[in-house]
């Protein structure tokens, strides 16, 4: 009886050894399936991230013609554009100027009278009676009479003063002169006309103007004259008593 036995015990240990090599296989079969199905999902998702895949394209060459001329054409638009945006500036400061320029009428308008009148005059009649005094180098250019220049019917502008109106005609009639000018002050000191100076006829001598009889007591350049005025510069010996020097005043005429 064992020994019936013992070949069915064989024959169950090589039934187990072909089993257990099947479930190997299986086993081994199945794991290259699922590394397949792993592959073909891992390449599924590669696909969906970056998107299907397309074929090739031909490189499309451009035309660069085309630009380039644009672009040369922008440049000479920049260009003019640069070059007419100094001409604007220009006309501008061009309209600027005709605009000062073409209203004559109010600048016209706005600048002083010129027909105002005054008589003026110089003389040294005074040196005449003090000859004693006098210089006897300036017997040449002393008048007979003492009359420089006689009274004499002139035009001014308005603001203009007794300085400005002194020296424009001692230039106009060739008279010298001479002045010393102290700009701090606006004062113009009168040293000399028709080259008899201060002191060549005393410690006290020297010249002095008169408005309408009156000796005002500030300089002849903050004088300003008015319509009608009579202007007289005279030459005095005795510090303005020899020419009614008593009579001054401080008021502006």
């Amino acid at each position: 009886m064992m020994k019936r036995l013992l070949p069915t015990k064989k024959y169950m240990r090589l039934l187990v050894l072909v089993l257990f090599c099947l479930a190997l296989l299986v086993g081994a079969t199945a794991c290259g399936l699922q590394d397949d199905v792993e592959v073909q999902a891992t390449n599924a998702d590669t696909v969906s991230q970056t998107g299907p895949v397309t074929a090739p394209q031909t490189p499309v060459v451009e035309d660069v013609t085309q630009p380039q001329k644009q672009t040369a054409t922008d440049a000479a638009s920049e260009s003019q554009a640069q070059q007419t945006s100094p001409t604007k500036d220009s006309s501008q400061t061009k309209t600027i100027t005709s605009t000062q320029t073409s209203t004559p009428e109010k600048i016209f308008q706005s600048q002083p009278k010129s027909d105002l009148t005054c008589t003026f005059s110089v003389e040294c009649k005074t040196i005449l009676d003090n000859m004693d005094d006098f210089d006897p180098d300036k017997l040449s250019v002393l008048p007979e009479d003492g009359v420089i220049l006689a009274p004499t019917t002139v035009t001014f502008a308005e603001g203009k003063t007794v300085f400005d109106v002194l020296i424009r005609e001692m230039q106009a009639n060739k008279i010298q002169m001479e002045f010393v000018s102290t700009p701090i002050y606006n004062s113009n000191y009168i040293e000399g006309i028709h080259n008899i100076y201060e002191f060549d006829c005393g410690p006290l001598s020297g010249w002095m103007y008169t408005v309408n009889g009156s000796f005002p007591t500030y300089g002849s350049s903050l004088y300003e004259l008015k319509d009608g005025d009579v202007i007289q510069w005279v030459y005095s010996c005795e510090l303005g008593k020899d020419v009614g020097g008593n009579n001054i005043t401080g008021d502006e005429k």
